[in-house]
């Protein structure tokens, strides 16, 4: 048996599946496909997560729209971060060309172009489906630990959560719990003090600066109504074609801690709405993620412990997170030895930093008789990749260096005209795109201190008058004793008259004489 039979029966049967399957490409074996070896990806492990990583212009994003392509056929709903904003083009055909027939000839799979049913969605003032929650659904730990907070802030955020549960004070937007800090250590200090303790003024203006820090990044257009429910993310087509959810984040690549907040609020929404999913043999939902370092390079020890939880847990729901970036080393590593699927495109070794950053990527794949993991990673060219997937039973698949197949849609953004054509049509964009704003914490505490406020008023001024009728009181008191002591016995008066003392003086002065 030849090198190159051996190569095929090597890759075809290492990739048998008896379930459903994507086929992402062919494998390569001396830079050359091997056609009908197909790498396929069962839908089964889709769950158990996966990275796709590779120097800018490698064609990491077109593998992210080729999975993505593939699971919507399947009915599988999918969820994509897009950072670069060079996504959109999956709701529209693609027009075609003689190099992507030519590159499927080789692979030896049909090319058929088609688009895509997908929903635009936003976190910002973008056209799209606004995205947002509530802060009580973000819950009091969440909050602590997206803000970085001390562990006595966090138990202020707590308490804090915990009077408004028991008030009925809805926590939605960031004013609300702005209001919420300013009242604890002002109009209703007494009544925090003997409810749940006093709350430090210098702990709470620690707060309220970290919830400052969250505004400039733009969380106010996040935290609010009409909250957005994850189930909407499930929706298939007439065709029983999964929705593709693209979210425009261009605007957001410099305001990392907002995109961090949402990852990790939606993470948290799905984990706990999602039921158990069991061994169904297929996921419920892919989430891919642009830019993943993004998440990382800003995270702090307490998000990170977050988001490593979630992506432990989160595949019982039938749920498969894809991290995209541009090296394996931007994942930590306790989320990277999480990832069943690989898919390496080229990395490039300008330097001796860059170098040995490939020999530690290098490390990640399966060993392999065919290759040399370490040289192949810089010779992939664009659109090829080193891939290594988990088969049925939960076993890497042989590793192959990949001829990936090219996306079925537009390699290409939308126009301006398609793109509000799209949203036009959209069922979620009626539903979430009207701002509500009802009567919640804010308006509520303004009301109650108003009120609070018209008491005060109220009794100073019963006060005053009770005050001024007791000092009436006491001066008419006064007056009347005053007049007493100024009326006259009539003894005393005839004894002090003028009269009296005259005939007295003059019978004195008689009898002196």
């Amino acid at each position: 048996m030849s090198k190159k039979e051996s190569f095929f029966e090597y890759i075809t049967k290492g990739n048998e599946t008896k379930g459903d399957f994507i086929p992402i490409g062919a494998a390569m074996l001396d830079g050359e496909t091997v056609t009908g070896a197909h790498v396929k990806i069962p839908l089964k492990t889709m769950n158990r997560h996966g990275l796709i990583a590779g120097a800018t212009g490698t064609g990491k994003t077109k593998s992210l729209q080729v999975l993505a392509e593939n699971l919507s056929e399947k009915g599988i709903p999918v969820l994509l971060m897009d950072i670069k904003g060079d996504l959109s083009g999956l709701a529209q055909p693609s027009p075609g060309h003689p190099k992507i027939d030519e590159r499927h000839e080789k692979i030896g799979l049909p090319f058929d172009a088609k688009s895509f049913p997908v929903e635009v969605m936003t976190l910002s003032e973008q056209d799209g489906v606004r995205l947002r929650a509530t802060i009580s659904e973000f819950g009091p730990v969440l909050l602590s630990r997206i803000l970085g907070v001390t562990e006595t802030q966090a138990g202020i955020i707590s308490v804090i959560f915990k009077y408004c549960d028991d008030n009925k004070l809805p926590l939605l937007d960031l004013k609300d719990f702005k209001k919420m800090l300013q009242y604890a250590t002002q109009e209703g200090k007494q009544e925090f003090t003997e409810a749940y303790g006093r709350i430090s003024t210098s702990s709470t203006g620690a707060i309220l600066r970290k919830i400052i820090e969250l505004e400039q990044q733009g969380a106010d257009l996040f935290f609010g109504e009409t909250s957005f429910e994850v189930d909407d993310l499930l929706r298939v087509d007439d065709e029983g074609r999964g929705y593709i959810n693209i979210i425009r984040l261009t605007d957001i690549q410099d305001r990392p801690k907002l995109f961090s907040t949402f990852m990790l609020s939606l993470l948290a929404e799905i984990y706990s709405t999602f039921p158990e999913q069991g061994d169904s043999g297929r996921p419920e939902l892919i989430l891919f993620i642009d830019e993943a370092h993004l998440i990382f390079n800003e995270a702090s020890d307490a998000l990170l412990d977050q988001i490593e939880s979630i992506v432990k847990l989160i595949r019982s729901k039938g749920v498969g997170l894809y991290f995209v970036t541009q090296n394996p080393t931007d994942v930590p590593e306790e989320v990277l030895g999480q990832l069943g699927l690989k898919v390496q495109h080229a990395l490039r070794a300008f330097t001796a930093k860059d170098r040995k950053a490939i020999k530690l990527t290098a490390q990640n794949y399966p060993d392999s008789d065919f290759y040399d993991t370490t040289e192949v990673l810089t010779s992939l060219g664009i659109g090829e990749a080193l891939v290594s997937a988990l088969d049925e039973k939960g076993r890497p698949t042989p590793l192959a260096a990949t001829m990936m197949r090219a996306p079925m849609s537009r390699m290409d953004i939308l126009t301006e005209t398609e793109l509000a054509s799209l949203l036009s049509q959209s069922k979620l964009a009626k539903k979430y795109n009207e701002t509500v704003d009802r009567e919640s914490a804010y308006e509520l505490l303004n009301e109650k201190i108003k009120k609070a406020e018209a008491e005060e008023a109220k009794e100073k001024a019963r006060q005053e008058k009770e005050a001024l009728k007791k000092a009436e009181t006491k001066r008419k008191a006064s007056t009347t004793r005053r007049r007493k002591s100024t009326r006259m016995n009539p003894v005393v008066k005839v004894l002090t008259s003028a009269t009296f003392i005259r005939s007295v003086f003059g019978i004195l002065t008689k009898v002196m004489k």
